[in-house]
Order: structure tokens, then C-alpha cells, then sequence
């Protein structure tokens, strides 16, 4: 009988391979053990970076404010709107040098003013007896005591009128502050003279008074212009008249007042009227 040692292993060529075979087994272990060790602590460092902003997230300018659309070009005033020539409108022009056509015309729409004082109870055309109701009213509601002392006066009026200024002062005083028949603006029906019933009746001092300069300004919201402005005696023809009231109709009389012009020859473009061709 054959004694072993203690210790001693045979080494023969399987008990080989088993060795080699545990060698392997360990070194697979080691190698997976260090790559999930080398997970780990990549997993560690990729938490401890600060998270990139997602493309919904980030940070953007405020939208910049809708400029608003600029406003509307007011349409520029119609002057063609109404004739100039016409007695019957509510525009017409009657000067020195431009007569009514025809010469003895008068209108058909007269009517009588309500609820106000006329000194010698002559209508006016219908919207222009409304229209200075409206104003005296006004005028009343500002403390102001206005009344009518002449309003429509027909041709044949106008010719005795004329003529006996003609007799007192001459033609040439006479056509400085009255019309020729057929030239007059009363007997359009559209022209009220006021008074306040103070002392400037007729007289240019009226449009130093309180209701004077009140009735300046404030005609055109009621459709009134003063017909002979100062300093425009060479355009009109006549003397200043600031008692001498013409209705246009707001449209125009507001028109005329934003622009500043004075006179509806300057208005229209019309020639200078001072005197009779």
C-alpha cells in the first residue's frame, strides 16, 4: 500500500482543468463585481451635475407689444356738397359781386320763430328759425338777454330800404352798410340780427358786450357764422357787423371755426368783394 502525504494533490491532467476552471469562475466575478461598482459610481456623478433646462423651460424675452394701427385720415370737408349759387341752399353767396339769381327771390319753407322775442315778427326758413331758437335759448341759460330785431326781409323791402339810405347819406355811405336789392343775405331767409337790449343796438360796440362776445362764441354750435367779421371789410364788402348772424348749418360754421377762417369767400375761395362791378 502506497502511503500520501498530507497536503499532497495529484496532478494529474483533470484535476488541472478543475483548477484553471475555479481560476476563471473568480476572475468573472472579480470583473463583474468592479464594472458594477464602476456603474454605480457613474450613476453617482451623472446625479450630482445640475440638469440641463429642457428646450421648454428655458428662459425667453417677453412678447414685444402690438403697436397699435394709427387712426383713421379724417375725410377732408366736402365743399362741394352744397351749392354756392343756389338762393335755395343753405350755402349760398351773396355778395357785391354776386347777386341772387334770380334777383327777386324768396323762399318758399318761411315760418315764424317760437318761444323767442322778434322785434318786428319776420320769419326766417325753417331751419334756421329752429336753429336761433336754439341759440337765444343758449344764450338765455348763460345769462344773456338776446332777442330778433330783423330777420327776413323780401326785395321790395330791401328797394325802400336801399333807396332811402341812399337819400339820407349817399350812395357811397349807403353801400358801405347796406345791400343793394337782389344782393342782400336777409332775403335769403338764413340772417338774424341780435341785440341784447342794451345800448349798442345796431352799433359795433355789440360785440364788445357780454352777450356779443358770448354769441361769437358760440354761433357755430347752432349753425351761425358772423357774416362781416372785423378787419375783413375788404373781402365782405361791409363794414363790420357783429349783430349780423348767417346760417350755414353746423357742418360748415364748425368747419369754418376749427380753420379759422372767417369769411365764406375766404371759405370757398371766391374773389374779394368790396365793391359793385
Amino acid at each position: 500500500m502506497n502511503l500520501v502525504p498530507f497536503g499532497y494533490r495529484p496532478t494529474t491532467a483533470a484535476s488541472t482543468r478543475a483548477v484553471r476552471r475555479g481560476d476563471l469562475a473568480r476572475r468573472a466575478g472579480w470583473t463583474a463585481a468592479a464594472a458594477f461598482l464602476g456603474l454605480g459610481l457613474l450613476a453617482g456623478c451623472a446625479q450630482s451635475e445640475p440638469a440641463s433646462p429642457s428646450p421648454d423651460t428655458a428662459t425667453t424675452s417677453p412678447a414685444p407689444e402690438p403697436t397699435p394701427d394709427p387712426a383713421p385720415a379724417q375725410p377732408e370737408f366736402d365743399r362741394s356738397a352744397q351749392s354756392i349759387d343756389d338762393p335755395a341752399s343753405l350755402w349760398v353767396i351773396s355778395n357785391k359781386s354776386r347777386p341772387l339769381d334770380p334777383v327777386d327771390w324768396a323762399p318758399s319753407d318761411l315760418v315764424a320763430t317760437s318761444g323767442v322775442e322778434n322785434e318786428f315778427d319776420q320769419p326766417l326758413r325753417e331751419p334756421a328759425a329752429r336753429a336761433v331758437e336754439a341759440l337765444i335759448g343758449a344764450a338765455a341759460d348763460a345769462g344773456h338777454s338776446v332777442w330778433i330785431i330783423s330777420a327776413y326781409r323780401d326785395y321790395g323791402t330791401q328797394v325802400a330800404l336801399y333807396d332811402g339810405y341812399v337819400d339820407r347819406d349817399g350812395a357811397a355811405a349807403a353801400d358801405r352798410y347796406s345791400a343793394r336789392p337782389g344782393h342782400s343775405e336777409h332775403q335769403t331767409g338764413l340772417v338774424v340780427d341780435l341785440d341784447d337790449h342794451g345800448d349798442c343796438y345796431l352799433d359795433g360796440c355789440f360785440g364788445d358786450t357780454p352777450a356779443g362776445k358770448w354769441l361769437a362764441e358760440n354761433a357755430a354750435d347752432y349753425g351761425f357764422v358772423i357774416r362781416y367779421p372785423e378787419g375783413k371789410e375788404q373781402v365782405t364788402g361791409f363794414m363790420p357787423e357783429p349783430w349780423h348772424f348767417r346760417f350755414v348749418g353746423t357742418e360748415l360754421a364748425l368747419e369754418m371755426r376749427d380753420q379759422g377762417v372767417t369769411t365764406l369767400e375766404e371759405f370757398f375761395g371766391l374773389p374779394a368783394a368790396p365793391d359793385y362791378p
